[in-house]
């Protein structure tokens, strides 16, 4: 094997979404799986959309997924489309051994940090913005009393 077929990921990816209506869901996986296709590095293998199916006891309520077979160029990448598409479930295929080297993991590593710094700062947000709502809700009920 060359060092360029040792590198590659073969991985399937499970995209699951929920929504209303019907209709909007293999729309959105479709949209989800053109982005996939655009992605530099990934190659598609194989996808395939599954039929919505009505939530359980959520009448009008509807869920699908979809599974992607793709073919990454590097685990950097493989790790890109995780953090981007936020796959249910994540398969290798192969290679069976991966090699890291402290390169690639510590991009990875990185990647990950600076997603949940992003996260961390909406978490802050939200909370702030939650606190200034509460303040004025109850303002309105003295203004009220």
């Amino acid at each position: 094997m060359t060092e360029e077929t040792t590198k590659k990921i073969h991985s399937i990816l499970i995209i699951e979404i929920m929504g209303t209506p019907k209709e909007y869901l293999k729309e959105s996986l479709e949209k989800i799986l053109q982005g996939i296709t655009q992605e530099k590095g990934v190659k598609v293998v194989e996808s395939k959309i599954n039929e919505a199916v009505e939530v359980k006891d959520k009448k009008d309520f509807f869920t699908s997924f979809m599974e992607v077979e793709v073919e990454t160029i590097d685990s950097f990448t493989l790790a890109v489309l995780m953090f981007k598409y936020m796959p249910a479930h994540i398969e290798v295929l192969y290679p069976e051994n991966l090699i890291l080297t402290n390169h690639s993991f510590n991009e990875i590593l990185n990647e990950l940090v600076r997603r949940l710094h992003g996260y961390d700062n909406l978490a802050r947000i939200f909370q702030y913005e939650k606190a200034k709502m509460s303040e004025e809700i109850e303002k309105l009920r003295e203004k009220k009393k």
